[in-house]
């Protein structure tokens, strides 16, 4: 898993036909001292997130777990919307301080 921060959204009207209804977020990934890599990738979005959250993101085969993307040819999905994160040395995000 990668944490991320949702930057926006990625609208398609024409499409592969399995991918009808799935959400796609536009995430850039963060370093692990909290600031934003040059890497963004588009994930589909199972949790709900919106734009600047931080997220968790999966990729490859565990991007289709989840129920009802076996046979979507998903390569990453937002599967969590993060609350905290911390480290040894202190709080590296919070939601509650996060007015970004």
């Amino acid at each position: 898993m990668l944490l991320a921060k949702v930057r926006g959204t990625v609208v398609s009207t024409c499409k592969e036909p399995t991918l009808s209804g799935v959400k796609f977020l536009m995430v850039q990934l963060i370093s692990d001292t909290g600031e934003p890599l040059p890497d963004y990738e588009v994930a589909a979005d199972v949790v709900g997130a919106g734009p600047g959250e931080w997220v968790l993101i999966t990729r490859g085969s565990g991007a289709r777990e989840h129920q009802g993307y076996h046979d979507r040819p998903v390569d990453a999905a937002v599967i969590a919307i993060v609350d905290t994160v911390s480290l040894s040395s202190g709080t590296l995000y919070s939601k509650r301080d996060d007015f970004n």
